[in-house]
């Protein structure tokens, strides 16, 4: 006599977005309470890293995948429809952008729905109820993204209606008050999370201001140059030369690990400590020359004298004369 095959019920699968701070882990959680089975998706750019998701995942167990996102990200980022906040952070188009890219996962993948950490009210600009709805209907998922977290205070999705989620068991977090969140965390022994800060670069001035820059001058800018953007002093010296000029040790060898030979210069002064300068190989010699006395006079070389500085690049290594420019009159090139 054979045994009878008894078919277990799949549990329901749910992608969330992962940012790796406490509210993205406590949705996660309260899901998985209902018996839900948790999967983390995290984009990456050189604005954001996933290292934060990386640790809550490994914390709490739950699966993650990373994607590099750079190329659509930058199409979006150059003309985004909502415009920016207060630098160059497009947050709603941003969001929209992330869910549409996980939605295509959710579909490859046989996930059920979407989740994020969102909680109602508490940013003024992303997650405001008219954001929210922005942020869905540009997606194209609308009904299929669950904020568990803030779920009550929002109209019932195609998810709850489906009975793939027990609504009464979601919660009503709103605010920007902090104390549901760290009283739930306790709740769920969670020690270890990180300060609700933004780790979004372009919400920070001086990278907005020197990205805008870039973006303003360069077409399809490379990811050596979206790296530098966070290394040393920017100089703009003409509409087609930007010099980047290491301020430490270890920015000089953080710049050195981005440099690509066959289209960088690379500018230092001889016989005292200073800084790596990097321009493009296609500088005009006058401009080479600037950079080089820019270069010397953020130097240990005497500004009353002239300073040798060596340039490298594609199949070149030569030497040049310079008369430091004082930083107080280099300050004219800054971005």
């Amino acid at each position: 006599m054979s045994a009878t095959k008894i078919d277990t019920p799949r549990p329901v699968r749910a992608l969330g977005l992962a940012s790796g701070g406490l509210d993205s882990m406590l949705a996660a959680l309260v899901l998985r309470d209902q018996g839900i089975e948790v999967h983390w998706i995290c984009f990456e750019t050189p604005f954001f890293d996933a290292e934060r998701a990386r640790r809550a995942a490994a914390q709490l167990e739950i699966p993650l995948m990373v994607r590099d996102i750079t190329p659509v990200y930058l199409d979006m980022l150059r003309n985004p429809r909502c415009g920016y906040g207060r630098h160059m952070n497009p947050c709603l188009d941003c969001h929209a952008l992330m869910f549409r890219l996980a939605g295509e996962t959710m579909a490859a993948e046989g996930f059920a729905f979407l989740f994020s950490g969102e909680v109602l009210g508490q940013r003024p600009m992303s997650q405001t109820r008219n954001a929210l709805r922005y942020v869905e209907k540009n997606s194209g998922l609308r009904g299929f993204i669950l904020r568990p977290l803030s779920a009550l205070g929002l109209p019932e999705t195609v998810v709850e209606q489906q009975g793939l989620v027990d609504r009464t068991r979601l919660l009503d977090i709103r605010g920007r008050g902090r104390k549901m969140q760290i009283d739930l965390a306790q709740h769920y022994g969670i020690t270890d999370y990180p300060a609700p800060a933004g780790g979004c670069l372009l919400t920070d001035k001086g990278y907005a201001d020197r990205l805008r820059d870039l973006l303003g001058h360069t077409s399809e800018p490379r990811r050596q140059d979206l790296d530098r953007l966070k290394i040393g002093r920017h100089l703009r010296l003409d509409a087609h030369t930007k010099i980047v000029v290491g301020r430490t040790q270890i920015e000089n060898a953080q710049l050195e690990a981005t440099v690509e030979p066959a289209v960088d210069l690379k500018i230092r002064v001889q016989g005292f400590p200073g800084p790596l300068a990097l321009a493009p190989s296609n500088a005009s010699a006058e401009t080479v020359a600037l950079a080089g006395a820019i270069a010397a006079g953020y130097s240990k070389a005497p500004a009353d004298r002239e300073a040798t500085v060596r340039i490298e690049g594609p199949g070149e290594s030569r030497k040049i004369t310079v008369q430091p420019l004082p930083p107080a009159e280099a300050r004219r090139f800054l971005i």
